[in-house]
């Protein structure tokens, strides 16, 4: 499954690395690929993660979460 996350707050490489340094030490997550112009992230999940923890993984790296959408 995958699900893309829009991202407001990151600006700049280190804010990308930062969010996918996140999401890799998560349980669950196969990959995750950021995009600093498109302000999102894909992430590719090998089991069931809810939105609701998604967001808590971006908001703890210190990002907002706009919107979650399944792909």
């Amino acid at each position: 499954m995958k699900k893309k996350i829009l991202i407001e707050g990151m600006s700049c490489a280190h804010c990308v690395a930062r969010v996918e340094k996140a999401f890799q030490t998560q349980e669950g997550v196969k990959e995750v690929k950021v995009d600093l112009e498109g302000k999102n992230a894909i992430v590719e999940l090998t089991k069931e993660l809810s939105d609701q923890t998604l967001k808590e993984i971006v908001e703890d790296a210190g990002y907002d979460v706009v919107s979650i959408e399944k792909l």
